[in-house]
């Protein structure tokens, strides 16, 4: 592992001395692939660069530990103690960012909430966790863009996709998708019973055009005049754009906006990333014929997460986490909540790294 580990520090300077030249500068497409190569091994390189001083601060503690001051042989050897500790810590940390990155970590997503069970609860619990993300990714510096929203009766929505853009998304919220329970006491329950309700979110990676192969033949376009409110265009005007992938039979219908090329561009948008997400579900789903284990797959069946109100918890059913903070994880406070599950989940590869004998 230590010889891996100089290549690609030794990697990481030559990339370094490649920005710095004037013909890489001057190529916007060639600065971008080696910036991205280099930001991509980083934090490795920082990490492999600690422990080599670890290293070599416990090589000079050990030469102080038979001195004949006994306080000084003293220090040294509690130096070694915690020296020997955060190596430790840093020897995990490494092996997890060693482990094969995910392609589609770096970028940017499509997250779609929809109702579940539950009516008008649920729709409003959809705007609840819309609002959540949304606050998440203010906190993140990343930027929120609704693509569709379908709004109920109480103000809820049946159904919203948004685009959020910014630094390695998808890495924090990928492990998202599923399904999240409500209990709590809706604001149309005069007995103060408890209802649960359900919601189901999707986390899928923004497609670029080059990634999905899409035959002009194999999509049919409509477009029809809005409906629902809006504003002095719906109804009016044919804006809204209704796309159908033949092969496929997913639909896509979008009116938000009151230009209908705004709209076929942002139907566009959802449906590449649905195609990519089924082009990798299918792939998965191949290898999984292989894996040692299923959990946590990203099923969007799987019932993920309760959100219980009346006890201020959350539950994470995947990897047994309880937190009694509900109220700060709804106003877009997850970090602790996605650390933690994304821990989870990079453990579980090293050990099925482990036991493939990689």
């Amino acid at each position: 592992m230590l010889d891996k580990l100089a290549d690609i520090e030794t990697r990481f300077e030559a990339l370094e001395k490649e920005l710095c030249r004037p013909e890489t500068m001057s190529d916007p497409a060639k600065l971008r692939r080696v910036s991205k190569e280099r930001a991509e091994i980083e934090e490795l390189v920082t990490a492999y660069r600690k422990l080599k001083k670890i290293d070599h601060d416990m090589e000079d503690n050990a030469s102080l530990v038979n001195e004949s001051d006994r306080e000084i042989a003293q220090l040294a050897s509690e130096e070694i103690t915690q020296l020997k500790k955060e190596k430790e810590l840093l020897m995990d940390r490494i092996r997890i960012l060693l482990l094969p990155r995910d392609p589609n970590d770096t970028k940017n997503i499509l997250l779609e909430i929809r109702a579940g069970t539950g009516g008008e609860e649920a729709t409003l619990f959809a705007a609840d966790l819309f609002r959540m993300y949304s606050k998440f990714a203010e906190d993140k510096g990343w930027k929120v863009e609704i693509l569709s929203a379908s709004t109920s009766d109480s103000g809820g929505f049946k159904e919203i996709i948004s685009l959020i853009s910014g630094k390695s998304v998808f890495s924090h919220l990928k492990y998202e998708s599923g399904v999240h329970r409500v209990q709590r006491v809706p604001t149309t329950e005069s007995q103060g019973r408890i209802h649960t309700s359900a919601v189901t979110v999707a986390v899928l990676p923004e497609a670029e055009a080059i990634e999905v192969d899409i035959d002009e033949k194999d999509l049919r376009i409509d477009v029809m005049r809005s409906s629902g409110p809006g504003g002095q265009s719906v109804n009016t005007t044919d804006s809204a754009v209704r796309i159908t992938h033949i092969p496929s039979g997913i639909v896509v219908h979008c009116q938000d906006e009151k230009s209908q090329h705004k709209n076929k561009a942002k139907a566009m948008k959802i449906l590449l990333a649905r195609l990519l997400d089924r082009m990798e579900a299918e792939q998965q789903a191949e290898r999984s014929a292989h894996r040692r284990s299923q959990v946590g797959s990203g099923d969007r069946s799987e019932r993920i997460r309760t959100y219980n109100f009346p006890q201020n918890r959350l539950t994470d059913h995947r990897v047994g986490l309880t937190l009694y903070k509900l109220n700060e994880v709804m106003e877009g406070n997850l970090s602790d909540t996605i650390t933690q599950i994304r821990t989870f989940f990079q453990a579980q590869s090293l050990r099925e790294q482990g036991d493939s004998g990689d």
